[in-house]
């Protein structure tokens, strides 16, 4: 299988190229990337800086990956890498930046990932896989989100937060906290809503799955007493429980970090 490269195209000396990449008008693979095979730039895409792109991969005209993060007097620099796992997908004017030295210098997007047009990961985000991340939303800097997670149009994440896998991000939701696994979280500033439970269903989890998770929740969020009370007692009550205690421990592990709560 060979590599195609359009004559337009500017592919820099010591860019890794591997079998079946193609390379379309007016594209820019810098001295630093590498591409994993199968992967495709349609046009004017560029992938720049310590970059590596996964197999299988597409990239839409004007999508970016790969500049350095949005720091000010932050110079490129080797330290500073992206990797994309294979099968992602970039629309149009979608970036990706590479992540700052001093925290690990790495920006990570998972496998298989969707990002549509104008969506933006910033420096030292690690995104799961079977991300989904719609029109314009925007990450700010060391964001964790888990696998399958979905983000609606112009949502946007302040920079530290984590959301939990297969959590929804409705619209236009401005996320200032951190999101539980499996929550869905919606408005300026998001509050959370309840539970994903159309996603959960996709994704193939049973009833009695279902009735853990909706339980568990109801403990922690709902009731009467003190958060921290109702999370200490739900976190003896389901211990045992792989998906209750997913939750309970996604909160634990946060320490003092706020978690986004129902509106009251």
């Amino acid at each position: 299988m060979s590599v195609e490269v359009h004559s337009t195209a500017v592919v820099e000396s010591g860019a890794i190229l591997h079998d079946g990449v193609r390379i379309g008008p007016f594209c820019h693979v810098g001295a630093m990337a590498e591409l994993g095979a199968g992967t495709e730039l349609i046009s004017h895409a560029s992938v720049v800086g310590h970059t590596k792109v996964g197999s299988n991969c597409l990239l839409y005209p004007h999508a970016v990956l790969g500049c350095g993060p949005q720091v000010l007097g932050m110079r490129e620099t080797p330290d500073s890498m992206l990797e994309v796992g294979a099968g992602s997908v970039f629309r149009e004017y979608a970036t990706a930046h590479t992540g700052i030295p001093k925290h690990g210098g790495l920006t990570k997007v998972g496998t298989a990932c969707y990002i549509m047009i104008g969506a933006h990961i910033a420096h030292d985000c690690i995104i799961g896989n079977n991300v989904v991340m719609a029109n314009n939303v925007s990450l700010a800097g060391h964001i964790t989100v888990g696998d399958n997670v979905w983000f609606g149009g112009l949502a946007a994440v302040h920079q530290f937060s984590r959301i939990g896998r297969n959590a929804f991000i409705g619209g236009g939701a401005i996320v200032v906290e951190d999101v539980i696994p499996f929550g869905s979280v919606v408005g300026n500033h998001a509050k959370l809503s309840g539970l994903n439970i159309v996603g959960l269903k996709r994704r193939g989890f049973s009833k009695s799955d279902l009735h853990e998770i909706r339980s568990a929740y109801k403990a922690v969020f709902e009731g009467n007493g003190l958060f921290k009370d109702r999370l200490a007692q739900a976190a003896a009550e389901y211990a045992g429980k792989p998906l209750a205690m997913e939750l309970i421990n996604f909160i634990l592990e946060g320490r003092d970090r706020p978690i986004c709560k129902p509106a009251e």
